[in-house]
């Protein structure tokens, strides 16, 4: 049976492994790091360092929400499913009448290492081509999605579609223990649901990739993942289908937000640093 500290090697050698590929197959040969801040130097990469640590700490805040909850005295067992159950009865549980062995395991890779695929390759292709603009706008689209989703996970938690529904089966948990114990690292409780993170940030991803990037073979990739990451997280009885919803109107306002309302802001002080 294989460890949850030996299932986080593998899945961290099996991201950088295909991080490296990628970066082979979607960074085109006059983007790579041999041009990347050439003229602009370490100050690039300073200029960008508070949004990385901004980002970083929201992250971080999952680990928390166990003290948070606990210090407003919130009930443990808590949940909303109820209301999920009145909005869409156990229409969710049509996914599963396709399972098969092949398509749990696929659909698992998709879940854990597509969507960090598509996350950190996605960061990582923004930086390598300089564009420090956009890259600056994901970060605040990536924070402004965690902050949004932290008061629902905390307040008006929702169980996962495996727990509730007697015709679903949390397909994702049973693939291995060490996968139950590395997903409640960020969820103890499995009921950080409404809205689905993996949802908003793939489709918060894609929405840059799309039209933010002249990258066409990742931007192919990006919306097919996307898809499957859509999918799984139906299919592997994570969430409800009103979850997947809530993410992916929670990704078009990050986005809008982070792109329009956060642009003359960013302009302003690229023009400052210019001007020093």
């Amino acid at each position: 049976m294989i460890s949850s500290n030996q299932m986080d090697c593998m899945i961290i050698m099996s991201l950088a492994f295909s991080i490296a590929f990628g970066y082979f197959i979607f960074v085109p040969e006059p983007l790579r790091p041999k041009y990347y801040y050439k003229s602009r130097g370490s100050s690039g990469i300073s200029e960008l360092l508070p949004y990385a640590i901004l980002a970083a700490f929201i992250f971080m805040l999952m680990d928390l929400q166990t003290t948070i909850s606990n210090f407003f005295g919130l009930n443990p067992s808590l949940n909303y499913d109820k209301y999920m159950l009145m909005l869409e009865g156990s229409k969710v549980s049509y996914f599963q009448s396709l399972t098969t062995p092949i398509l749990t395991y696929f659909s698992g890779v998709i879940y854990l290492l597509g969507f960090s695929f598509l996350l950190i390759f996605t960061f990582l292709v923004l930086l390598c081509t300089s564009n420090t603009e956009v890259l600056k706008e994901y970060a605040v689209a990536y924070t402004f999605i965690y902050l949004a989703a932290y008061p629902f996970y905390i307040f008006f938690p929702v169980d996962v579609t495996g727990h509730v529904l007697p015709g679903m089966t949390p397909l994702l948990y049973q693939l291995n223990p060490a996968i139950l114990q590395i997903v409640t690292i960020c969820d103890p409780g499995l009921n950080n649901c409404f809205p689905s993170l993996h949802a908003a940030l793939s489709v918060m991803a894609t929405l840059f990739i799309l039209f933010r990037t002249d990258l066409r073979r990742y931007k192919i990739f990006a919306v097919g993942t996307t898809i499957f990451i859509l999918f799984a997280i139906l299919y592997l009885g994570i969430h409800w289908i009103t979850d997947m919803i809530g993410g992916i109107i929670l990704a078009f306002i990050a986005y809008f937000i982070a792109t329009r309302i956060s642009k003359t802001r960013f302009k302003d002080e690229d023009i400052h640093l210019y001007m020093r």
